[in-house]
């Protein structure tokens, strides 16, 4: 999700405490970033995510950072110099129908080992679905409206190739943030059966988690 140290609208203390009140006991704030703001972006998610740490009980807040619209070829440099700065999580915007993405981005994400995540890749194909796999990268499942409308083909692939889903909100804002049966129903709506909406929701939650060494 988003705060307004990109094109979000709350403070993360706020994203904390709504989210919070849904049920949430961990997060990602993963604000857009490219070359220009990666360092001072990440320094400020960090230092939420420590005062959380402190103040806050039986709550995480990961910081991180998602790659918006870089050039494919600098995603793992970009990615390496996130970690650097003290991103645990590192997103990266895939190829959607709604937004003039670069082509093979999903590919240089998906080949990259320091990705985490490939964010609402609607456009993906089945070889870069494979190379996520081989480099333990999760697909995204989007509840943002326009990103969302490639949920069916990415939840179809990655049960075809062995790869795990996660339900974002991608929230912006206040109203975005999506209790645990809200992500059911996001998982539902792209094709996967109970069971396998319950596992993508909740246990491949811990199994990002357990990726990211937190």
């Amino acid at each position: 999700m988003h705060s307004f140290y990109s094109d979000g609208d709350l403070l993360p203390a706020e994203i904390v405490r709504r989210t919070q009140v849904l049920g949430h006991k961990a997060i990602a704030i993963t604000d857009h970033a490219d070359a220009s703001n990666i360092c001072e972006l990440v320094a400020a998610l960090v230092k939420a995510s420590e005062h959380v740490s402190k103040f806050v009980d039986d709550f995480m807040l990961i910081p991180g950072v998602e790659l918006t619209h870089v050039p494919p070829k600098s995603i793992p440099d970009l990615a390496k110099a996130a970690r650097r700065a003290g991103a645990k999580i590192i997103v990266v915007h895939g190829e959607t129908q709604v937004e003039p993405v670069q082509e093979g981005t999903d590919d240089a994400a998906c080949s990259c080992p320091d990705v985490d995540v490939l964010a609402h890749p609607g456009i993906i194909a089945e070889g870069s679905v494979l190379k996520a796999k081989e480099n333990g990268i999760f697909l995204e499942l989007s509840y943002r409206g326009g990103h969302c409308l490639g949920n069916g083909y990415v939840a179809k692939l990655a049960k075809k190739c062995g790869v795990p889903l996660v339900v974002n909100s991608d929230a912006h804002t206040i109203g975005d943030h999506l209790t645990p049966s809200d992500a059911m129903k996001v998982a539902l709506g792209a094709g996967l059966t109970k069971a396998e909406s319950e596992r993508t929701v909740f246990e491949n939650c811990d199994l990002l988690i357990k990726r990211l060494n937190l």
